[in-house]
């Protein structure tokens, strides 16, 4: 059964003592704010709904639409009755002081209706409501829908009732206008501009309505307001397209450089990516060809770079991603033929270059480095000392062995001569030619031995010289100064083992 089409109401008129006296103001202003009396309205809908479902739940001759009308007109009485008496209940004495409650009148309404709508449960929907829980929710939902469709309480009368509710629960004024006025003139030219007057949004696309208290609230958040881009771009964009135009289409969005995957970090504005390109070309040329030539330094592609320019006649301007620039680098590249790279010099064995590249490569540190520098030297001294003696004992080792067996064969020859005659002759002959072969092998086993110790000590001074140069570069000017004396120093040792080395050679030849 539908709801019935007519709308016979009970609108509440109101009327205070202060109205009926002499003198006192005649003209009210009834402004209000209309988006707590919009939203007051959209309530009475569903409690009316849940008081008609419930009321006649598990009745057999009765439908929710059957008792619309009535239980409509007593929730109107209900409704007026309990915002009349609100301020009563809610204000306790105490002493000649009051405690208001101060709960938006919104939340206050929306609990009348639910105490109404409770009030019209009959006994089976009491006992069953907790097993119809679901159905009970669709039938309410189904049956609000119906009233709508068919206009039964409509916005504007719901609107009328939601006014006067307001005005009763809202004793603090802070959702209505309650001034007066002695002429209809005063009235009108406050209502002008009352605070409480309604508006409409300018915004092209926003259809909402707002008292002009809350004119810069709503265009704070008015989604179809037209904002300048949040990322500087030149457009301007409506609030609720802002994000995606910031994330897809702004000109001005941050993305990652085309050569990004030859080496290029940087983020750039999507509208000067072109101009990045051309001012870092040079920068990615050289990425490029890091990619290209593994082992070589920027210091060896910087030339490689520029020949690239020379000849490229504007290709490379034209690429566009990281691809592109590689292959047309590539080409490039091919046929300028091989790219020169330059060799790390080798530190001298010198000692007294070593000791000049020491002093000017060696940054200002402090005393750290002074130490390290002197300590290492101090090793190749000691190295170098032990080297020297070990040829030296060598060397008398094979002379004494060489003249011990010359000794044995001439003595030897001398005894077997007079036994032998001419025969003893020839083999004296023989076993002399034997001892200077002998004694050749030997002299020839020394040298071997002197220039093994020698190339040993020359090894080793080298290793230690390059130690110290490497820790004279953790030193100052002093420690270079050190560094020098000390490297001097294991100079001299070198040549006097030197001299000691050829001494021992000179006697165990002789």
């Amino acid at each position: 059964m539908d709801p019935p089409t007519t709308n016979v109401e009970v609108v509440p008129e109101k009327e205070t003592i202060e109205d009926g006296k002499e003198g006192c103001p005649a003209f009210h202003c009834d402004l209000y704010d209309i988006e707590i009396v919009y939203k007051i309205t959209l309530v009475f809908l569903p409690g009316l709904a849940a008081a008609c479902v419930d009321n006649t739940t598990g009745g057999i001759f009765r439908s929710p639409a059957s008792v619309a009308v009535d239980l409509r007109k007593e929730m109107i009485e209900y409704l007026t009755q309990r915002s009349e008496s609100f301020v009563a209940e809610t204000v306790i004495l105490e002493d000649g002081t009051s405690t208001e409650v101060s709960d938006p009148p919104y939340d206050i309404i929306s609990d009348f209706v639910d105490d109404f709508s409770s009030s019209k449960r009959n006994f089976f929907s009491r006992v069953s409501g907790w097993v119809l829980s679901e159905t009970r929710e669709d039938k309410i939902d189904d049956f609000v829908q119906e009233m709508e469709e068919n206009g039964f309480w409509l916005t504007d009368r719901r609107e009328v009732i939601a006014q006067t509710l307001l005005k009763n629960v809202d004793f603090k004024n802070m959702f209505h206008c309650d001034k007066k006025f002695n002429t209809a003139e005063e009235l009108a030219e406050h209502v002008a501009n009352c605070e409480y007057r309604s508006m409409n949004c300018n915004n092209e696309g926003c259809t909402v309505a707002f008292c002009a208290k809350h004119m810069e609230n709503h265009d704070s958040t008015c989604p179809f307001k037209m904002l300048p881009c949040e990322q500087k771009c030149s457009d301007s964009i409506m609030r609720r397209e802002m994000d995606r135009h910031c994330i897809t289409v702004c000109p001005m969005k941050l993305v990652n450089c085309p050569f990004y995957a030859v080496g290029c970090q940087s983020t750039v504005p999507r509208s000067m990516i072109r101009k990045h390109c051309l001012d870092d070309l040079h920068l990615h040329l050289v990425y490029a060809l890091k990619n290209i030539h593994k082992g070589a330094t920027e210091e060896d592609l910087k030339e490689r770079v520029d020949q690239i320019v020379q000849t490229s006649s504007g290709q490379l301007e034209a690429a566009r991603d990281a691809r592109s620039l590689t292959l047309r680098v590539k080409d490039l590249d091919a046929k300028l033929g091989p790219l020169k790279v330059s060799t790390v010099k080798k530190v001298s064995e010198d000692p007294t270059e070593a000791a000049n590249k020491s002093i000017e490569e060696s940054p200002e540190d402090g005393n750290g480095g002074v130490e390290k520098s002197i300590n290492t030297i101090n090793n190749v001294s000691e190295e170098s000392t032990e080297a020297a003696n070990h040829i030296k004992d060598r060397s008398f080792e094979a002379a004494t062995d060489m003249a011990d067996k010359s000794s044995d064969a001439t003595n030897k020859s001398i005894e077997e001569s007079p036994e032998d005659g001419n025969g003893g002759v020839e083999k004296s002959i023989n076993t002399i030619d034997n001892v200077g072969e002998e004694s050749t092998g030997a002299a020839n086993h020394i040298k071997d031995k002197s220039i093994e110790a020698a190339t040993d000590m020359a090894d080793k001074s080298s290793d230690a010289i390059n130690k110290a140069i490497e820790a004279s570069s953790e030193a100052g000017d002093d420690g270079a100064e050190k560094s020098t004396n000390t490297i001097n120093k294991v100079g001299e040792e070198s040549i006097e083992t030197g001299n000691s080395t050829a001494h021992a050679s000179e006697e165990a030849k002789n």
